[in-house]
Parts: C-alpha cells; sequence; structure tokens
C-alpha cells in the first residue's frame, strides 16, 4: 500500500506538470525583419491592431493579425512614434516623441495625417499618452523642460486639439519632479486614465522612481538610483489595486530580477506594496492585466506570465518585446518589439 501510495503521489505531481506545462501560452510571431523598433500599440478588439515605431513607421491589421498594412508619416520620416492610440479601424493618434514633439490623428486608416498638437521647444520629449473609456478626455506626459516640472498635454476632444496645463485631477497644481527623475517613452504605459474627469496613475523612474495617485506621491520600492533605472509601465485593475515593471534598461541581457516589479493596493488612501514572491526575470518595459489574476509583462530578455495576481511569474520565452496589449474589447493578446509583432496564443 506504501509503495502505491508513493506511485500515486509521484504520478499527481508529474500530471500537475504536465498540466501547468499545457496551460503555458506559446508566442506567434506574426511579423517580422522589419528594421524598426516598434513601442507604440493599441488594439481596439480581436481583430483591429495598429502599432508605431521608428522612421515614421505606422502599421495597422483589421484581420486579427493575419496581415498588415505598413505606412509611413509624410514629412516625419526620421520621427520616432514611441505610443499610439487607436479607437477603431479608421481613427488613430500617433505620439512623436522629440525634435519637435508632435501629436499627429488620422481618420481614415492612415491614408492622411493631421497635426494636432506640436511643441518646438528645446528640450520637449513627451513619453506616454493615454484615454479614458470615452475616447474623449486624454492626456500625455513628459519629461521637465522648465524648474523640474511634470510637462502634461490634454485633450477633451478626442484628440482633435490639444492644450499645454499644469495639472488636472489628482494634481491641480502640477508634479515637481526631482533631479534626475523623468518618465521612460519605452512602451507608452507609464501613465493610466482612471476615469474620464482627468484623474491619472503615472510612474516616474531615473534617480527616483516615484507613484503618483490621489494626490500622493509615494517611493516605490523598485530600482532606482540611476537615469536607467526605475519603473517603465504601469497597469491597474479596476481601481483596485496595481502593478508597476522596471529595472535597468542598460542591463537588458540580465535575467537576474533584482527589484522590478511591485504591486499594490489603492482601494486605502496611502498605497500599499507588495513585492512578488518570483519577479519576472529581467528588466521588463510593459506590463498588462489580462483579469484580476492572469497578466502579462515584457521587456528585451522575455516574455513572462502570472496567474496569481502578479505575485509569482513564469517566463515564456526569451524572445524580446517592447510592448504588449490585451484587446479593449475582445480577448487576443499582442505584442510588439525590434521589427516584429506577435501573438500570445493560450491553449
Amino acid at each position: 500500500m506504501r509503495k502505491f501510495e508513493k506511485l500515486l503521489v509521484t504520478f499527481c505531481a508529474i500530471a500537475s506538470i504536465l498540466f501547468a506545462n499545457a496551460q503555458q501560452p506559446t508566442i506567434k510571431i506574426l511579423e517580422s525583419g522589419k528594421r524598426i523598433s516598434i513601442r507604440g500599440l493599441s488594439v481596439v478588439n480581436d481583430d483591429i491592431i495598429w502599432a508605431s515605431g521608428t522612421g515614421g513607421s505606422v502599421a495597422r491589421s483589421t484581420n486579427g493579425g493575419n496581415t498588415f498594412t505598413w505606412m509611413k508619416v509624410p514629412g516625419y520620416d526620421k520621427m520616432d512614434f514611441r505610443d499610439i492610440e487607436a479607437f477603431d479601424s479608421n481613427t488613430a493618434i500617433i505620439m512623436g516623441i522629440t525634435a519637435p514633439a508632435v501629436v499627429l490623428k488620422t481618420t481614415d486608416g492612415g491614408a492622411s495625417w493631421k497635426k494636432v498638437f506640436e511643441d518646438t521647444s528645446r528640450g520637449a520629449f513627451i513619453d506616454a499618452m493615454a484615454f479614458g473609456d470615452g475616447n474623449r478626455v486624454g492626456v500625455i506626459i513628459g519629461d521637465p523642460i522648465v524648474n523640474n516640472t511634470l510637462y502634461e498635454i490634454a485633450t477633451k476632444e478626442g484628440g482633435d486639439r490639444w492644450v499645454r496645463i499644469l495639472g488636472t485631477g489628482s494634481f491641480p497644481n502640477g508634479v515637481l519632479l526631482k533631479e534626475g527623475e523623468a518618465f521612460f517613452a519605452s512602451s507608452g504605459t507609464n501613465v493610466q486614465m482612471l476615469d474620464d474627469n482627468f484623474n491619472t496613475i503615472f510612474a516616474s523612474g531615473g534617480k527616483a522612481s516615484r507613484l503618483f495617485y490621489k494626490g500622493r506621491i509615494d517611493v516605490l520600492p523598485i530600482m532606482q538610483g540611476k537615469e536607467t533605472t526605475g519603473a517603465n509601465s504601469i497597469a491597474v485593475y479596476k481601481k483596485k489595486k496595481g502593478i508597476v515593471v522596471g529595472g535597468d534598461f542598460t542591463k537588458g541581457q540580465d535575467t537576474i530580477p533584482i527589484n522590478n516589479c511591485v504591486l499594490f493596493d489603492i482601494t486605502s488612501r496611502k498605497p500599499k506594496f507588495i513585492i512578488p514572491q518570483t519577479p519576472p526575470h529581467g528588466y521588463r518595459s510593459c506590463v498588462i492585466y489580462l483579469d484580476e489574476r492572469n497578466l502579462v509583462t515584457c521587456g528585451t530578455t522575455g516574455v513572462d506570465v502570472s496567474k496569481d495576481g502578479g505575485m509569482n511569474w513564469e517566463l515564456v520565452t526569451k524572445d524580446g518585446f517592447n510592448v504588449c496589449q490585451k484587446a479593449k474589447k475582445g480577448n487576443s493578446v499582442f505584442l510588439a518589439g525590434n521589427g516584429k509583432i506577435a501573438k500570445l496564443v493560450y491553449p
């Protein structure tokens, strides 16, 4: 009987491992070989996908990634479009980070683009863009130009017109950053809109890495101290809890996960920070919730998934990506990186 019990335990352990592996998603490459660094990604639904990157490049698919139409935005062939927000198959907004900082909008599927904002100021550098659920209210944050003050522009008109603002929502008087503190334009996901009243949550990086929410500014227990360290991406689940990922982007080949991920509870006035038991495997530039328990994060050293709300992470692939996004209306998950776009496929 004892021998049978041992065999049963062994069988259950093997079955558990096989079941876990069977549930592990795989990466399906949809596009590859492009000489483009892709960091902007917006997935409207399971069929409509927009992406943007270097060389003034924008891609669009209307069939779930089976084919992509690539385009160069006229007059911006040297621009790096680090973020994109798409509303449907025809309407999208792209953000060119610097020299000049520019925002463009298309309403005809990319056939033409209208300049809706431009800042030619020396040092103007915008990092990330976010919209509320109604697609009318949006914000863009950028690095300080004057007096270490957060750079912010906003729209109430679906991106048709943007204005420079000092601060709104949770921070009506603006935000003063520390010396060497800024924002990374690594995936356009270090700011999130929580509602259509300009209430935002965002995370900084560099020599200081902090969380900005509900008028509070809290130091993140994440790698920081150098201009290349700190938070790169933030995701929030139903205004209840969130997660920040990052690390040191110059250590992109390091797979040792040291202080690269922080969970937080935002139901109370002061966020409660939690360090994962098993963090992601290396520097990560983007993180998303699929639902309350399942998350995905990616970076130059690979893609990780969590099935327990972010407490433990499993490496899916060492193939690097810059950004990942779930369909706003749907279940599909796509990723983009250097010259490639992929889909996360669950068994």
